[in-house]
């Protein structure tokens, strides 16, 4: 059976996201950014949170574990290896410690965990291949990329590497609701791309209808998020650096954003 997944608002632009396998009833967490919007899609919805799979340590990914830990006392948390320590000392202890390779199963679904050092050190992504999903959190973003905080720009364009890779009818969902800005920054980088266009005039309608931005999939990102076309000439030639290496061209890119 096909897997749901069920998106909604958390905070102020967070998305909060639960994996549904109907042939098992089983159903993930992705990141906790706040208890109460996971209870009630949980209670909408008529699912058993049966796991909480964290991407990262940043509180606004973490701050509502403990309290869906609360009613959901038997769900299995997976948290990032690297990140262990920080997390479940605010979560409560970890059921599994991730790194890359490792496989996660969330009912009949297998994914795999992916690291993506640059947002945070230990940053993890989940890929469920079968249902063509990732989860990004806030490694990558619709028509964008999360800051790098914890590491040189290199090793976050090593993990987007990783991402670019996937298939290019991945469904991606990611950690906040920022399409509309990250495309305004991307238009002013790369303002002669025509899919980049299109795609923004359909945010903009959906921001106007106040639907969501996401999922978007891996070949539309591809095609108009800066921060994975660094390696391609037309980026290069629009920035006027022809002749740079894709990681140059990438921390350039996020200097770029970093003061737009």
């Amino acid at each position: 059976m096909t897997a749901e997944v069920h998106l909604f608002s958390c905070l102020s632009d967070n998305f909060g996201a639960l994996l549904h396998d109907p042939a098992t009833g089983d159903t993930a967490a992705i990141d906790v950014p706040e208890a109460a919007p996971y209870l009630a899609a949980l209670a909408q919805k008529g699912w058993v949170l049966s796991d909480i799979l964290i991407t990262h340590r940043h509180g606004d990914h973490i701050d509502g574990v403990a309290g869906l830990r609360t009613h959901f006392p038997k769900a299995r948390l997976h948290v990032p290896l690297a990140e262990a320590d920080k997390i479940v000392a605010r979560t409560g202890p970890a059921d599994h410690l991730l790194k890359g390779g490792d496989r996660i199963n969330i009912g009949t679904f297998a994914g795999e965990v992916i690291e993506t050092p640059g947002h945070t050190a230990g940053h993890i992504v989940y890929h469920f291949a079968t249902e063509h999903l990732l989860f990004a959190g806030d490694t990558l973003f619709s028509l964008g990329c999360g800051r790098v905080f914890e590491t040189g720009m290199e090793t976050m364009w090593r993990s987007l590497e990783k991402l670019l890779a996937l298939p290019a009818d991945t469904r991606l969902y990611c950690g906040h609701e920022y399409t509309l800005a990250n495309g305004r920054f991307a238009l002013s980088v790369e303002p002669a791309n025509i899919a980049l266009q299109q795609r923004m005039e359909e945010v903009q309608q959906q921001s106007a209808q106040g639907r969501f931005s996401i999922p978007t999939t891996m070949a539309m990102e591809q095609a108009t998020n800066p921060f994975l076309r660094a390696a391609r000439p037309e980026m290069a030639a629009s920035l006027g650096m022809t002749g740079a290496t894709a990681a140059d061209i990438f921390a350039h890119l996020r200097e770029l954003k970093n003061k737009a």
